[in-house]
């Protein structure tokens, strides 16, 4: 931990810490133009940007970290020289990172249509995971070719399959908790906190479903100037923050039981 870092750290309750943070890692493409750079610059720059985040993530023992890294809509939207590189990109960070996380004893999933990645690919993906698999700290997740819709229709996919095998329509309970054991995160409890970078104001089709009331915090700071010290900035304003879950928080709960107790 850098200085930096650390006088951030300083700040933090360690008492308080999300146990789950989701970044949506946007900026990359302007980072690039800034510089006058291809956009390829900008992804490659933002290996970087990964490895200091993960790294401080799993120091300062969070839980689990996930990390938007390669959406559905970018097959469609995306020019396919791009889309290549980008594979060759996790390929080759995937290869180079599998040391250092375990190092840092933390343990690799995904979340995301993952059959639809080339062959080669989903190979390299499995053999980071099964390297990772025994390590017990910090879940890194990456989400590839990920859509939250899709998610959804294939948790539905999911029930509609099982229900077919245990006794028929008629037995399909639907209700929070199922969904839930039937979303790619099943593992995961929900994030406490989603950061995205670049100033966007949106999610962009990311854990629609899990994000439902977790602290949204946005910095300008493009994905590739990301580093950890960000990270706990967020944390650190993320602690600042009073969740009620949709209820009241305790100043409000006070304030109208005042009116009741003078009428007694």
């Amino acid at each position: 931990m850098d200085r930096k870092e650390a006088e951030v750290y300083r700040q933090l309750d360690p008492e308080r810490l999300p146990s789950h943070i989701a970044i949506i890692m946007d900026g990359n493409g302007r980072w690039a133009k800034r510089r006058h750079m291809p956009r390829v610059a900008g992804h490659r720059a933002g290996v970087a940007a990964v490895r200091s985040t993960v790294e401080t993530a799993a120091r300062v023992g969070i839980h689990a970290l996930t990390l938007y890294a390669f959406s559905e809509e970018n097959w469609r939207k995306r020019p396919k020289s791009e889309v290549d590189f980008l594979m060759r990109l996790l390929s080759r960070y995937l290869k180079a990172e599998v040391p250092t996380l375990n190092k840092n004893n933390i343990r690799l999933e995904y979340i995301g249509r993952q059959h639809e990645l080339p062959d080669d690919v989903q190979e390299r993906m499995e053999w980071a995971r099964e390297s990772t698999a025994r390590n017990t700290g910090t879940v890194l997740t990456l989400a590839l070719n990920y859509s939250a819709r899709s998610e959804l229709v294939d948790a539905f996919r999911s029930m509609v399959n099982a229900a077919s095998q245990n006794g028929g329509f008629e037995h399909l309970r639907i209700d929070e908790h199922t969904v839930g054991r039937h979303l790619y995160t099943r593992n995961l409890p929900d994030p406490d906190l989603v950061v995205r970078t670049s100033g966007e104001m949106r999610l962009s089709n990311f854990l629609l479903w899990q994000l439902a009331y977790a602290e949204i915090y946005v910095t300008p700071t493009l994905w590739p100037d990301f580093r950890g010290v960000h990270l706990l900035e967020a944390i650190a304003e993320y602690q600042k923050r009073e969740r009620r879950y949709g209820g009241l928080n305790h100043g409000d709960v006070r304030a109208q039981a005042e009116p009741l107790k003078a009428h007694k």
